[in-house]
């Protein structure tokens, strides 16, 4: 972001602070007699010291993501509902094709107990499940992650991988390719079978398409009148049992 870039967003960051401050003044002075809006003080998208996250143009983000600092996302990439991607203390890499399912959250270290320096590095083509935790690791090409799983700092997933739903890979493990891990700690389970490899970039194309579709109805404006209607519609009374 060049000097007029960051001249602009600082412009447009008070006049928002600006105009809640005159909401939270204005609601003082109506007392109890007021109707008051909670304004939402959330952003997608936030700078933290001298860094800004780069996101592809084609890349979709939901509107209830965060993605902060340090964060490049890649072309054709998609950041789920309610994912918080977070790269204050280190920077965090997504490369094309791959999603990140709602609510997961990836974060980054600047240091740990062993006293190493990770980000976090997610390459093409990559299914990351919901709720799953990737903390200063790395998931090569076309790898697959599944729901709720925890990658903790240090952690390699080679390329044609996997980590099961729900397993908990530790410090400085590293999962060949070609196999599935799963459990509390994660262990090698089993070989993965060709079909299922050829699925990992399968899911990374649907969900590719399915990101494309939401981004054009996210982009679409809101109907005023179908949404008063929505808001104002009363509860349908329940009918006597006799």
């Amino acid at each position: 972001m060049g000097t007029l870039g960051r001249a602009a967003y600082t412009v447009g960051f008070w006049i928002r602070e600006t105009g809640q401050a005159m909401d939270r003044l204005g609601s003082r002075l109506q007392g109890n007699n007021f109707f008051k809006e909670q304004l939402s003080r959330h952003r997608t998208f936030m700078n933290v010291y001298d860094k800004a996250p780069a996101v592809a143009k084609d890349a979709f983000v939901a509107p209830s993501a965060s993605i902060i600092g340090d964060v490049k996302v890649g072309a054709g990439s998609s950041i789920w509902y309610g994912c918080v991607m977070r790269g204050d203390v280190n920077s965090i890499s997504i490369g094309s094709g791959t999603n990140i399912q709602d609510h997961s959250l990836v974060h980054v270290a600047k240091s740990n107990l062993p006293g190493k320096v990770h980000p976090t590095v997610i390459g093409d083509n990559v299914t990351v499940g919901h709720s799953a935790i990737l903390h200063g690791c790395t998931v090569e090409d076309e790898a697959f992650i599944g729901m709720k799983a925890t990658l903790l700092d240090g952690v390699v997933v080679e390329k044609h991988a996997m980590v099961a739903a729900g397993a908990l890979v530790r410090q400085d493990t590293r999962i060949p390719s070609g196999e599935v891990w799963g459990g509390n700690p994660a262990k090698f389970l089993r070989k993965l079978t060709d079909k299922e490899i050829a699925f990992f970039a399968e899911s990374a194309a649907n969900y590719k398409s399915l990101a494309e579709v939401h981004a054009t109805k996210n982009a679409e404006p809101l109907d005023d009148t179908e949404f008063l209607k929505v808001i104002q519609k009363k509860p349908k009374e329940d009918k006597p049992l006799i």
